[in-house]
């Protein structure tokens, strides 16, 4: 999952990316309101975690702003305010979720779960290709009943790719979902994950198809005797 921390304290920010990152997601961090309600306007995200005492634009106003243009990434809240009014402002405008600082960093943890969790649940938690299933909340992926372990991005790849079944995915898409921009990936970089994918998988469950100078298209596999 691709995660837009947005938080101006760095020791806290650098300790909620390594325990993030450490769980398999991609994190993005940003420390500005203002560059951050910008960067959300044209950036994909499956969960923000949002401070609301900000430089430039407080949280309250960022989440605002998502709100009002259709937005509606999961948002989980943080502030080192005690005061209630802060938690009822953050809930009425949008907010999923919300923290108190200081936090444990294993409730922490649990509530992003849920969070990712509980929009998964909305569209379908279990995917069926053929013979290829995807268990979107465990994040693991099976090949005839049988339990395949991924690498983090090849599962994110095809998780992605699963999602999009019959339709292209342009390459930079893929490379801005699968890497964050403190990361050294970019579209060349999709392409040597594209192709361990395909090493992995065969062509007899699932067709990774190259759309030339646009991106993947994935397709279920023809059984024989199906056409």
């Amino acid at each position: 999952m691709r995660i837009l921390l947005i938080e101006d304290n760095a020791d806290l920010a650098d300790a909620v990316i390594r325990r993030l990152r450490r769980s398999g997601h991609t994190v993005d961090w940003q420390a500005d309101g203002l560059t951050a309600s910008g960067l959300l306007e044209y950036e994909r995200y499956d969960l923000v975690v949002l401070d609301i005492g900000l430089p430039r634009m407080d949280g309250i106003s960022i989440l605002e702003r998502m709100r009002e243009r259709g937005d509606d990434t999961p948002t989980l809240m943080l502030t080192a305010r005690a005061d209630i009014e802060d938690r009822v402002n953050a809930l009425d405008v949008g907010a999923d979720d919300y923290m108190g600082k200081p936090f444990d960093f294993r409730e922490f943890e649990a509530r992003c779960r849920a969070l990712i969790r509980r929009r998964q649940v909305h569209s379908t938690s279990t995917v069926h290709v053929g013979a290829l299933t995807l268990d979107h909340a465990a994040r693991r992926l099976f090949l005839h009943g049988e339990p395949v372990e991924l690498p983090r991005r090849e599962y994110s790849l095809l998780e992605i790719l699963v999602g999009h079944l019959g339709h292209v995915v342009e390459k930079q898409e893929l490379a801005s979902r699968l890497f964050g921009f403190d990361d050294s990936g970019g579209p060349n970089a999709v392409e040597l994950y594209v192709g361990r994918l395909r090493k992995r998988l065969g062509s007899d469950v699932i067709r990774i198809s190259t759309v030339r100078g646009v991106g993947y298209m994935a397709e279920a596999a023809v059984t024989p005797g199906h056409g």
